[in-house]
């Protein structure tokens, strides 16, 4: 037998080496692992809600406060996981009446977000609904971390000013145009931010969000405590605070469920997580694994704060646990908390805006195949020795817009805690549940009234009633502050 020739023997490696390594979609293998995973869930859970958490256990009181926290855990957990099943979809083909069945090859088809999931299992009259509530909410959570920011930044200030001229000191102020400087900073940083080119690459940021959640949410935990234990007594009551009148109780406790409602589900970045992890072990495994973990995590920290955020301050807990000043001393551990707040939330809002971007950039560019101004990727070297960064003109321009115009909705709605309360509330059920559980029911082909069905349909409900309270909630509150 004839030796093979010596080109054979070296070209064929060096094809094998050069080329890149493909997933069963034909893109770039994914990378992703648990511990990404559980980095990029955390990031998206604990942000801007976390720090209204100590306010709306004191509405709640002592039992339903913690409770109402356990019963969003589980809540949040139970949508990962139906949530989860649905990445990997079997193809549709279209049927003799022309309706679609599933496809009867083995071959699944990932869905890479929420929304294609939602076509690929419930069809087109669900996207539209779907789409706009999912932008609304992903549009309204940038509104809100700019909000955040700028009062972290407020408070940092007001913080130092205190502890050099006292308490209370009339310099130590915070005027509007000053609030709008720091919202003005944060769209800056996010313009920069804004240009990572999609979210394969943001593991490095997630990881720093997630330390950063991890330390200042440990640190409200540190300070409540002290001054719990500081103080010798428990404050707050089975009640919760006192009104005059039950409708201003029921009011306030739909707006403290509203809170929650925001402060938990990660659900409609989900996928987008999933779309990140390597193939083997599968997805969908490392999926469920990372949502105990990080449900587990965020559950006992959002425990701790709002718990000892109540025992320490009783009915008079603040809005804001770190910015509301019931914390004045060790005024640089303040400080350095609402930086971390800060750090994390740039990584938040970078978390959710790019879904957007990727969405608009795909659509852009099936719209506009041959435009060079959406298709075409110029090198551009920024600094001197760093590598060229491939400049996209629509990337710019869209990009630019979408962060100036959630900082400027910002300046002009500067109402936080109403803001939250009212997002949460909004798409609790139709994102967080009731889409869940659809698309659950016809990926695992649930029979409707078998025993599955009948449990996810009256968890549907019970959960819409909640959301529909705590939306009614909101917008009273809403009202009433714009009303003055």
């Amino acid at each position: 037998m004839a030796a093979p020739s010596q080109r054979g023997n070296s070209q064929q490696p060096f094809d094998l080496a050069a080329a890149p390594e493909l997933d069963d979609d034909g893109r770039a293998a994914r990378t992703g692992n648990l511990w990404t995973c559980v980095a990029h869930i955390i990031t998206g859970v604990i942000g801007a809600g976390v720090l209204a958490l100590s306010w709306s256990v004191a509405q709640l009181g002592w039992v339903a406060g913690p409770l109402s926290l356990l019963c969003f855990a589980a809540v949040t957990y139970v949508s990962g996981v139906l949530l989860s099943h649905c990445y990997r979809s079997s193809p549709v083909v279209a049927g003799g009446d022309g309706s679609e069945e599933p496809s009867s090859g083995n071959k699944t088809r990932r869905n890479y977000t929420y929304m294609e999931a939602v076509r690929a299992l419930l069809g087109r009259k669900h996207v539209y609904v779907c789409g706009t509530l999912q932008y609304l909410y992903l549009y309204g959570i940038g509104v809100a971390y700019t909000l955040t920011t700028a009062t972290c930044l407020g408070a940092i200030k007001k913080s130092n000013c205190y502890h050099a001229h006292g308490r209370g000191a009339a310099r130590c102020g915070s005027g509007e145009g000053e609030q709008h400087l720091f919202m003005l900073l944060f769209g800056a940083a996010q313009l920069v931010l804004s240009f990572i080119p999609n979210f394969h690459s943001m593991a490095w940021l997630s990881a720093v969000a997630a330390a950063m959640s991890f330390t200042y949410a440990t640190i409200g935990l540190s300070l409540g405590l002290a001054k719990t234990v500081g103080d010798g007594a428990v404050r707050g009551g089975v009640a919760g605070v006192p009104t005059n009148t039950a409708a201003q109780k029921t009011w306030l406790v739909a707006q403290a469920v509203g809170d929650i409602a925001f402060a938990y589900p990660y659900t409609i970045v989900l996928l987008e997580i999933q779309d990140t992890l390597r193939s083997s072990p599968p997805e969908g495994e490392t999926m469920r694994k990372g949502n105990v973990l990080a449900v587990l995590a965020t559950t006992f920290f959002y425990l701790c704060v709002g718990c000892f955020g109540y025992a320490a301050f009783g009915n008079a807990a603040p809005g804001n646990l770190l910015t509301g000043f019931g914390f004045y001393e060790p005024y640089w551990l303040v400080d350095f908390a609402n930086a971390c707040i800060i750090l994390h939330i740039l990584g938040g809002y970078q978390m959710y805006s790019q879904q957007i971007f990727t969405v608009v950039d795909r659509w852009l560019a099936a719209r506009f195949p041959e435009s060079a101004f959406v298709n075409r990727t110029y090198a551009v070297q920024i600094l001197p020795g760093l590598p060229r960064y491939g400049l996209n003109l629509q990337r710019l321009c869209f990009r630019t817009a979408y962060v100036a115009s959630t900082t400027g909705l910002a300046v002009v709605f500067p109402y936080f805690n109403e803001v939250l309360g009212l997002l949460g509330a909004l798409t609790f059920w139709p994102l967080v549940i009731y889409l869940p559980v659809e698309m659950y029911c016809v990926q695992r082909r649930v029979r409707p009234w078998t025993a599955t069905w009948v449990a996810l349909q009256a968890f549907s409900v019970v959960c819409f009633a909640v959301g529909t309270f705590a939306f009614v909630g909101c917008v009273e509150g809403v009202v009433k502050k714009r009303l003055g």
